[in-house]
């Protein structure tokens, strides 16, 4: 016990950073974080997440909007729809098995990481500066993104940041910026629903929330300095390792084991495809532009 007193809050650095560098991963840490190190209840856990990473994501932003790496039109509303769907979403998850809602967790970040890592599709106009999001599509990807986060304690930064970048077409910089204003909006509504049936150990809570802020401003100062490409595939290939290691430690012995073998069989397609290049037939080429 008294390991894990220690390791939380060193690992909460970690959760920080990854918050600050790529506007999102917080809850993809700390819910297995609080769960499998701190002992925390799922429910408990993914609780103390909304508030770790809604307090750090706001000290966060801060130091992105001095970079200009904040998209405030598009945030605001973003996060406006998604603290209504987080606020529900929380409502509900507080009444739901804690083994589903850590399966969910999951699978969600398994389909993210998918879609990061394959990246978004080059800009027809050349790559100039997109205008901001369709108001319709601003809402209903908010609402929807919103009550995922409330539900399952994520879905904050590693579904907002893929709808800005491959919805939206903004700069990952900026999208990760603005990440974190929609994250901070939602991840309070979200803490909201889930304290009508969850109690909090305030004070572990707090501990790890300071050394998270720490590692947010570290890892805020860094994302002009790491490309684009980096960023994104980076978190993508991140994303999938902590879903599939949630699903071996959620699911029943057999399927957790199948679980491993279909993600290394998985990895080892993509890496085949990567070496042989052009002549690999999983790979999807364009169709030629008449």
């Amino acid at each position: 016990m008294e390991f894990s007193i220690v390791l939380v809050p060193g690992l909460a650095v970690v959760v920080g950073l990854a918050l600050g560098l790529l506007g999102g991963g917080g809850s993809i840490l700390m819910v297995p974080l609080l769960t499998y190190v701190a002992g925390m209840e799922p429910k408990e856990a993914i609780a103390a997440s909304l508030f770790v990473v809604g307090v750090t994501s706001l000290v966060s932003v801060v130091a992105h909007a001095r970079r200009g790496n904040v998209r405030w039109r598009t945030g605001l509303v973003f996060g406006a729809a998604g603290m209504a769907g987080a606020l529900g979403g929380g409502l509900v998850g507080g009444h739901l098995p804690g083994t589903l809602l850590m399966v969910a967790f999951a699978l969600m970040m398994v389909a993210t990481a998918v879609t990061m890592i394959r990246g978004r599709r080059t800009p027809r106009d050349g790559g100039s500066e997109p205008g901001p999001l369709p108001l319709r599509r601003i809402v209903v990807d908010g609402l929807v993104v919103g009550a995922v986060t409330g539900l399952v304690g994520a879905g904050g930064g590693f579904l907002v940041v893929p709808a800005l970048v491959l919805l939206g077409g903004l700069a990952m910089p900026v999208a990760v910026g603005t990440s974190l204003l929609v994250i901070t909006m939602k991840s309070f509504a979200g803490l909201t629903g889930y304290l009508t049936t969850v109690s909090l150990d305030w004070g572990l809570v707090a501990a790890v929330t300071a050394v998270a802020v720490v590692g947010s401003l570290l890892g805020a100062r860094l994302t002009d300095l790491v490309p684009e490409t980096v960023l994104r595939r980076g978190f993508g290939i991140f994303v999938l390792v902590m879903g599939v290691f949630v699903l071996t430690q959620e699911l029943p012995a057999p399927l957790g084991q199948v679980v491993v073998v279909v993600a290394v069989v998985a990895a080892s397609l993509v890496l085949v495809c990567r070496l042989v290049g052009d002549a690999c037939p999983l790979v999807l080429r364009p169709r030629p532009q008449p």
